[in-house]
């Protein structure tokens, strides 16, 4: 997902997104413990979404907030 992407979304889609991203990971961590994980990129690349989706809420806020 690029940043282009998610500036482009409202903020109830960056939400649920993010809650989204949030299982994701949780549930390849879940399989790394376990063993079952085979390709552990994933891991690194869904907390970069994390990241960048946590980043634009975070600048939308501030827009708003900014008036």
């Amino acid at each position: 997902m690029k940043a282009s992407e998610v500036r482009g979304l409202n903020v109830d889609d960056v939400t649920r997104k993010l809650a989204e991203a949030r299982e994701e990971l949780f549930n390849l961590r879940f399989q790394h413990a376990t063993g079952a994980l085979e390709n552990t990129a994933r891991i690194s690349a869904v907390r970069r979404d994390v990241a960048r989706l946590l980043t634009i809420q975070r600048e939308s806020a501030e827009e708003t907030t900014d008036g």
